[in-house]
């Protein structure tokens, strides 16, 4: 078979088991045999890019890097629809259709106003080819690379097979889809936790997090969220179906992702009730939801109806009010993190909110209780909206009680009792005692072990402060000196914790036990011997550096080759690094200098960790750059840094760690790290534009 032909297979069957996976839900194939199956298809489609087909799944994980976004004039202008809080203006609405269409018999489809970023996607022939924002309703951004990177999104419609509602199984030679897309709840919190992590700011709400995320010039980069859309519309130039929910049947046929909890009604009194079941039930979604729209189910209706000069006529949101509900503010903790970072939690009145009895919400820090002006016994708002943990929104002053008292924020650590100090610029106060603190130790742990690092989930449920506890591990490089004989029959009962009911009544719940058997030991060990082969950018962020989350690991790794490398680089070249910037520059510096820290890494290479990266084969393509070493900074119009540092190996030149005197090109870009401009004008080494190191390549 011809490196073609096999291109055309192994996309065929990798698209098969993405279909599979994502709109069946089937896993046909395990996760390491598809992740070597794509791993041959992107290594055929480098050497063989002609070959490489438009809906070819290696699109699903990134790796584009646009210096700036096209824009894009819609075909069909995006309108916003008209609001409402009340059911009065609901009942005008239906009163205005049925003036409007004479009193002839319509229908409602009703569907989830998704709090996500409003999207279009052109597809011809069956084919992708445009994704764009809505962004003034009359044009917006072409973001058609990252939106390939959302699993669900089809890349290639596949036919429809038809059915008693739905009799269009061909699909149009041209047409558009409008979606919502979304960042779910759940990869909100992990990423929220990941960044909680290492020290960085935490994202506001999962809607502007998308909105963020979609508008990245790296897509490799919004590929690690995750992103999802919901499809809600269907146009084009000429007719194709009769109705909104023949359409909505048919797309999901074709493979686009349609919430399943789109409804038609037949009179208003149906969409009333629609509402009324979503008012609570939409918080067992997948992600926010504000409120309902309601549109006329026939398109020859909708058509008669027309538009106003901002919105349709046929269609109208339905918006819920915010989740809130006002308590007593009893007493506030203070938990300390893997980073030190103290978080002050308020404890609560149990409050019925959102569907679920609340007892604590986050107060951020001290910025956050000073603005509030809040007080120990005050009658608080707390709202859920979108966020995952409920927050403090605000203070009742006028049923403030006179025994309320102000919030002293602690001076020293409420965990080892290290005083606390505040860095300039920073929200935080922090507890410096990161080696010996209990929290501190604990988070360490759970953040080496997470999947994302060292991936030794056998540890998880209590494992892990049972060995701290028992002492058998200080720090993570104690875990790969762990045998059958120091774990095999440890046990402890954990107390119950109590269960709070919708009224807040409590009972008691069950007690739990962690038992180290013979087979949660096998398993252990089994996990903590394979982690030793996770790639090094793994361990790299397993080791917990400050500010260093799993993408910048990667750009190190993929920057220096190997753990030495990384230790042995001065600040300026740290800083110098794409994506790094100073202040992680700085703290990775910080860390490698730390004899403790480096004392660490050294039982962790005795492990066994591995502390170099993989290196891809390049095919060669000429010798253009024989004898020459190159080192490049910025964003480039037809490269991401892969690809760069792809083609310069490919054509026989050198990647350097950075500036020196053995330096002989920087091929500088947009966006270009001024350090290293000013270190290559200081030795005078010669600087490239983007096209003239094409022209170098021929």
């Amino acid at each position: 078979m011809s490196p073609q032909d096999r291109i055309q297979e192994l996309t065929d069957q990798l698209n098969y088991y993405n279909d599979q996976y994502y709109q069946h839900s089937q896993s046909v194939v395990d996760d390491y045999t598809f992740d070597k199956l794509l791993e041959e298809l992107q290594a055929l489609e480098q050497q063989y890019p002609d070959a490489k087909r438009p809906d070819s799944p290696t699109s699903r994980v990134g790796g584009t890097i646009s210096k700036e976004f096209a824009t894009v004039y819609h075909r069909f202008p995006m309108l916003s629809l008209g609001n409402t809080y009340n059911e009065t203006d609901l009942i005008e609405f239906d009163n205005r259709v049925r003036k409007g269409l004479n009193g002839d018999g319509y229908e409602y489809i009703c569907e989830q106003k998704f709090d996500g970023v409003a999207l279009s996607m052109t597809y011809e022939n069956g084919l992708l080819v445009q994704a764009a924002t809505r962004g003034d309703g009359v044009r917006g951004d072409d973001i058609t690379h990252n939106i390939r990177t959302i699993r669900t999104m089809p890349l290639r419609v596949k036919e429809g097979r038809g059915n008693a509602t739905s009799s269009r199984s061909s699909v149009p030679p041209l047409f558009e889809v409008r979606g919502e897309g979304f960042l779910p709840l759940a990869e909100f919190e992990r990423i929220n936790k990941e960044r909680e992590d290492i020290g960085e700011p935490l994202l506001a709400n999962p809607r502007n997090a998308a909105s963020g995320t979609f508008k990245q010039q790296d897509s490799a980069a919004v590929a690690k969220r995750r992103l999802d859309c919901f499809i809600y519309s269907f146009l084009s130039d000429e007719p194709v179906f009769q109705t909104h929910e023949e359409s909505l049947i048919t797309l999901a046929e074709w493979g686009f992702n349609i919430s399943p909890t789109w409804k038609k009604c037949t009179s208003i009194d149906e969409v009333m009730a629609y509402i009324a079941e979503w008012d609570t039930k939409r918080f067992t979604l997948p992600l926010n939801t504000d409120g309902i729209v309601i549109k006329v189910n026939r398109y020859d209706q909708q058509r008669e109806l027309g538009y106003t000069a901002k919105s349709p006529r046929w269609a109208i949101a339905y918006k819920f009010k915010a989740a809130a509900a006002a308590t007593t503010l009893n007493s506030i903790t203070y938990q300390v993190g893997r980073t030190g970072a103290v978080t002050p939690v308020a404890h609560l009145s149990p409050v019925l909110l959102a569907g679920t009895v609340v007892k604590r919400a986050s107060l951020h820090n001290a910025n956050e209780i000073a603005r509030l002006g809040v007080m120990l016994g005050d009658t608080v708002f707390v709202e859920k909206g979108g966020e995952i943990i409920p927050k403090v929104t605000g203070v009742d002053l006028s049923k403030r009680p006179e025994s309320a008292r102000a919030i002293e924020y602690p001076t020293e650590c409420p965990a080892c009792g290290t005083p606390l100090v505040r860095q300039e610029g920073e929200a935080h106060f922090y507890c410096t005692n990161e080696k010996h603190c209990p929290p501190q130790r604990q988070a360490r742990f759970e953040h080496f072990i997470q999947r994302r690092a060292m991936n030794i989930e056998s540890l998880g449920e209590g494992k892990i402060e049972l060995l701290i506890e028992r002492g058998l591990v200080e720090e993570p490089a104690d875990l790969y000196d762990l045998t059958n004989e120091k774990l095999l029959g440890l046990e402890k009962t954990y107390p119950a914790t109590p269960v709070v009911h919708a009224d807040g009544t409590e009972e008691p719940g069950k007690a739990r036990t962690v038992k180290f058997g013979q087979k949660t030991v096998d398993n252990i060990l089994t996990a903590i011997d394979r982690s030793k082969s996770q790639p090094f950018g793994n361990v790299l962020f397993a080791m917990g550096i400050r500010y260093v989350g799993s993408t910048t690991a990667d750009r190190l790794v993929d920057y220096f080759g190997s753990l030495d490398a990384l230790m042995a680089a001065p600040l300026d070249t740290l800083a110098g690094v794409p994506d790094v910037g100073p202040r992680i520059a700085e703290s990775a510096f910080a860390w490698f200098q730390d004899e403790d820290n480096r004392r660490y890494v050294a039982r962790l290479r005795a492990a066994g960790l591995q502390f170099v990266s993989e290196k891809k084969v390049v095919a060669l393509e000429s010798d253009s750059l024989a004898g020459k070493t190159f080192l490049y900074t910025g964003t480039f119009t037809n490269f991401s840094r892969e690809a760069m540092e792809e083609r310069i190996a490919a054509n026989g030149g050198k990647l350097l760690s950075g500036v020196s005197k053995k330096l002989n090109f920087l091929i500088v870009g947009e966006n270009a790290g001024p350090s290293k401009v000013a270190k290559a004008q200081q030795l005078n080494v010669p600087m490239l534009s983007e096209d003239e190191f094409m022209a170098m390549l021929g």
